[in-house]
């Protein structure tokens, strides 16, 4: 039974009183387990975010509470701070707390206004953020990020028997490479923020000369961006499928038992190599609890599943080439209409050139940090499969509701835990059925007063609305809307829809191919959705609220994914 609190939940601070679900769903869609956030989050990924925002230059570790208050946790939901985000806006030379929001956080009207207090301002950090603005638009790559590429595919090829472990080791093994996370996160924060700064300087500059439509452009189709590899190497997979009669027959058998039946082929070596490379991505990704491309073959089937079903017109190269040399010939047309303006020309050019490295970069840094997470993930999976092979647990999976702290317990007396570990596992699916407020400031509505999925009642559209929300991707599409919430269930996303769905991680990166355009509820212009839609070139709005549960499923839609609008030109 759910009491007023999840076990891991916290309180806000009054020095940091307000945090938003928005671009926070895309980390963690899903009620976290209590041992990812108390192992990789508590222990790693908090404190890593204290450490690259000091680092960077936005505060100083005195100005957080004990624990830091990076992110929050709210009925077992993952918020980001708004306070953490708009001190950046404050103290960086230019910069708004209102700029802030607009790249990082969704628009909508229950985000509370930023108040000043009189210790935000600080001459201090508006010197070090003055050099770290130089140093990000130089557009130099941040080497930090490339270094823990290496480490995190060290570690994976270097990986032991996990089978061979002793239940003490798995502990150790997992606490090691979480710890790890703590400077592994830390680059993240630089690269996440430091991939602001380019695309806030193109589109201020396009916004100024009347082409704020083309600021979307400019930072799209930058190409090696980790997320939409992923993508690609699937597609591959599924050609390899669709030109063998044999391997259509194994696939058209459906998921159970198509593993064997492809035993033995150099498809197999090939699906190997794919989750050597990938298989720490999966849905919820952030937390060790989710499955992932490793651990459950039926998620690599279900994206292949539907890939295979595409003709080669959907190639993602193509696409990316096309898109590519349009960037390109953007860039030069204004870069010659700038050509009497020396000074906003060097910006231009500078901004141009950091969001695409730093866009790389962001992504490749969330690559290191889940590869770890994955390295979290293996050995408790064995722990969780040992205890339930001896009976002290129902299922694998209920490891996870263990808190960090309770795992030398574990490992010593694991029957104590039998009953209790049931418990939390019924509790965090209950919590599952909720929705978690978007926007917390202060104080946090117990658990009693969420409402449940579906409780919800929204304004259904007309014909001739129109939605207003984040222009992400360039490009406007007319097409079939079909609302998606399940990445490994899409059996009604046909081939040039419009994928509709509440917000986005990698594991929907491959129907992003079969999609004409994209629509999101949550998100941001360096969100996931945002990012890979502009690799791949599709058009993408963000951060159209309740899109999911206004628009039909079926309707005919228009989306404008410069202008961030969607135009309802029939309904179902």
């Amino acid at each position: 039974m759910l009491g007023e609190k999840w076990i891991i939940d916290r309180t806000p601070s009054k020095k940091f009183p307000s945090y938003t679900r928005g671009n926070a769903a895309d980390v963690l869609a899903d009620p976290v387990s209590p041992l990812g956030w108390s192992l990789c989050w508590e222990k790693g990924v908090v404190l890593g975010c204290r450490d690259g925002f000091v680092s960077f230059g936005v505060f100083d570790a005195e100005e957080y509470g004990t624990p830091p208050e990076t992110f929050g946790m709210f009925g077992g939901y993952f918020y980001n701070s708004l306070m953490q985000a708009r001190l950046m806006g404050v103290r960086m030379p230019g910069a708004t707390p209102e700029a802030i929001d607009a790249a990082y956080f969704d628009n909508t009207p229950d985000v509370p206004p930023y108040v000043a207090e009189p210790w935000h301002d600080s001459p201090k950090h508006e010197a070090k953020l003055g050099e770290t603005m130089a140093y990000v638009m130089s557009g130099e790559v941040f080497q930090p990020v490339e270094d823990q590429k290496k480490l995190a595919q060290k570690i994976r090829a270097e990986r032991p028997d996990l089978t061979k472990l002793t239940d003490a080791q798995l502990v150790a093994r997992a606490r090691e490479i979480g710890a790890m996370l703590v400077s592994l996160f830390e680059s993240h924060v630089w690269v996440s923020l430091g991939a602001s700064l380019g695309p806030g300087a193109v589109g201020a500059i396009t916004a100024a000369i009347g082409r704020a439509e083309d600021g979307v452009k400019l930072i799209g189709s930058v190409g090696d961006v980790d997320s939409a590899l992923i993508a690609i190497d699937l597609w591959d997979l599924s050609r390899t499928i669709r030109n063998s009669a044999e391997l259509t027959a194994a696939f058209d058998a459906g998921a159970d038992g198509w593993e064997a039946k492809v035993k033995g082929t150099a498809f197999e070596k090939a699906l190997d190599d794919f989750k050597f490379k990938h298989g720490s991505r999966g849905p919820n990704e952030w937390d060790p609890a989710a499955p992932s491309y490793e651990t459950s073959p039926r998620l690599v089937f279900a994206q292949l599943d539907r890939l295979r079903r595409q003709s080669d017109s959907a190639d993602p190269r193509a696409a990316a080439t096309r898109n590519s040399a349009e960037r390109e010939r953007v860039f030069k047309e204004i870069s010659e209409m700038l050509a009497g303006d020396a000074e906003t020309a060097g910006m231009f050019a500078a901004g141009y050139k950091s969001a695409a490295v730093w866009q790389q970069g962001r992504e490749r840094c969330k690559t290191n940090n889940i590869a770890a997470i994955h390295e979290v993930r293996m050995p408790m999976r064995e722990l969780g499969r040992r205890a339930t092979e001896r009976g002290h647990i129902a299922n694998p999976d209920q490891i996870f509701m263990l808190l960090e702290s309770e795992l030398d317990d574990f490992v010593a007396n694991p029957t104590k835990f039998t009953t209790v570990l049931a418990e939390r596992e019924a509790d965090h699916k209950e919590l599952a059925t909720l929705i978690p407020p978007f926007i917390v400031n202060g104080s946090v509505p117990p658990l009693t007063q969420w409402k449940k999925r579906g409780q919800v009642d929204v304004a259904p559209v007309k014909v001739g609305d129109v939605l207003k929300g984040t222009a992400c991707s360039a490009g406007t599409y007319t097409g079939k809307a079909r609302i998606v919430l399940d990445p490994f269930d899409p059996s009604g996303l046909d081939a040039g829809d419009i994928l509709v769905t509440l917000n986005t991680d990698p594991s929907w990166t491959p129907l992003f191919l079969a999609a004409g355009a994209v629509v999101v509820n949550l998100g941001a212009i360096g969100s996931h959705a945002s990012i890979v839609s502009r690799e791949l070139g599709i058009p993408c709005v963000s951060s159209v609220t309740d899109a999911t549960l206004r628009i039909p499923d079926g309707a005919t839609i228009t989306v404008d994914g410069a202008a961030g609008t969607i135009t309802i030109n029939s309904l179902a």
